[in-house]
């Protein structure tokens, strides 16, 4: 009888013991690669995500200077080294043609935007404001004529007595601001005293800075000089936003 099992007896113990090789080998240590592909995975997946999340970047505001810091209630003066060095920095670009070396006499990019409630107010400082100021200067440049370069600046009249503040909620402001009309840019050009004027200037944090140069309301899609004239001209008064 036991030979006649004997056979059978074997292959059970056969089959015991791999089952018992097998559970053994389970616990040992486990492969490694499921733990190194998956963070990589997860990974690729994030990378992947932010860059096509951010296909095209906004055009957004400087946010560094005067600009960015918040508008005070401080009359500017017509005096201050700050006013003056802007001035003659936008004389210099109209006498040799240079538009951008006048951004420094401009009304900043970041007071724009604090200041107005329109939506897309980086984009109307650059892409009104900005491009109507450089077609002015290359106007003017072409008033002073061939004389140009030689040019000199030699008084900024601002009519101080015309200055006004604009208090918010007026002309889509949502802050206040002083601003004088009219101003002249006084010069002399081969022996003769001429000048033209300065729109606008706008303050900020006590100082003056030019928002229009040739013309508020513009006739046209060109660059406009305001009242070019033999002599110092004069400052009509006004009370615009």
């Amino acid at each position: 009888m036991v030979r006649r099992f004997l056979p059978l007896l074997v292959a059970l113990a056969a089959v015991i013991a791999l089952i018992v090789w097998e559970t053994s080998s389970d616990s040992g240590t486990p492969s490694t690669s499921p733990s190194t592909t998956s963070p990589v995975a997860v990974a690729t997946t994030t990378t992947s995500t932010t860059t096509t999340t951010t296909t095209s970047a906004p055009v957004t505001a400087t946010t560094t200077g005067d600009g960015a810091l918040p508008q005070t209630d401080a009359l500017p003066s017509a005096t201050s080294p700050q006013f003056l060095a802007g001035m003659s920095a936008l004389f210099d670009a109209v006498a040799t043609g240079t538009p951008a070396d006048a951004i420094g006499a401009f009304f900043p990019e970041a007071a724009y935007v604090q200041l107005k409630t329109i939506d897309g107010a980086a984009y109307d400082w650059q892409d009104r404001l900005v491009a109507e100021y450089d077609l002015d200067i290359q106007a003017a440049t072409a008033t002073l004529g061939p004389g140009a370069a030689a040019a000199t600046l030699t008084s900024v009249q601002v009519p101080m007595q015309y200055a006004h503040w604009i208090p918010p909620g007026v002309c889509d402001n949502d802050i206040g601001y002083y601003e004088v009309a009219n101003s002249r840019m006084v010069y002399s050009v081969d022996g003769t005293t001429r000048s033209f004027g300065i729109a606008s200037l706008i303050s900020w944090r006590g100082e003056w800075y030019v928002v229009h140069l040739g013309a508020i309301l513009r006739p046209g899609s060109g660059g406009t000089v305001l009242d070019p004239t033999d002599g110092p001209g004069v400052s009509p008064p006004s009370t615009t936003c």
